[in-house]
C-alpha cells in the first residue's frame, strides 16, 4: 500500500493492518511490539470506533489487538515484528 493511502487511515486501522500482515507472515502477536508516539497513543485511546476488546490493560501493560504497546520516546510510530530492541527503541536516560 502506498504511504499516502496509509496516512489517510486512522492510527488504529493502520496498525490493525500491519499486525494482521505480520501475523500472516508467521510472526506471533506476542513477539510484536507496537511503538507509538505520544500523539498516536492519544489517537488510539480516543478512537471511539474500537471495540472494547481491542485495547486491554493487564499488569500495567497496554495491548492493542494482543500486541504489547510501548509509548513515547519515538520519533515515528512503528510495529516491531519482534520484541528485540532496534535502532528506534527508546533512548535510556
Amino acid at each position: 500500500m502506498r504511504s499516502g493511502a496509509l496516512s489517510r487511515l486512522s492510527t488504529a486501522e493502520r496498525f490493525r493492518r500491519e499486525i494482521e500482515a505480520a501475523e500472516a507472515d508467521g510472526v506471533a502477536r506476542g513477539d510484536m511490539r507496537l511503538r507509538l508516539t505520544l500523539g498516536d497513543m492519544s489517537k488510539l485511546r480516543r478512537d471511539g470506533s474500537l471495540a472494547v476488546s481491542d485495547i486491554s490493560f493487564t499488569g500495567g501493560v497496554m495491548r492493542f489487538l494482543g500486541v504489547h504497546v510501548e509509548q513515547g520516546g519515538f520519533s515515528e510510530s512503528s510495529l516491531a515484528r519482534s520484541a528485540e530492541p532496534d535502532s528506534d527503541a527508546k533512548a535510556e536516560g
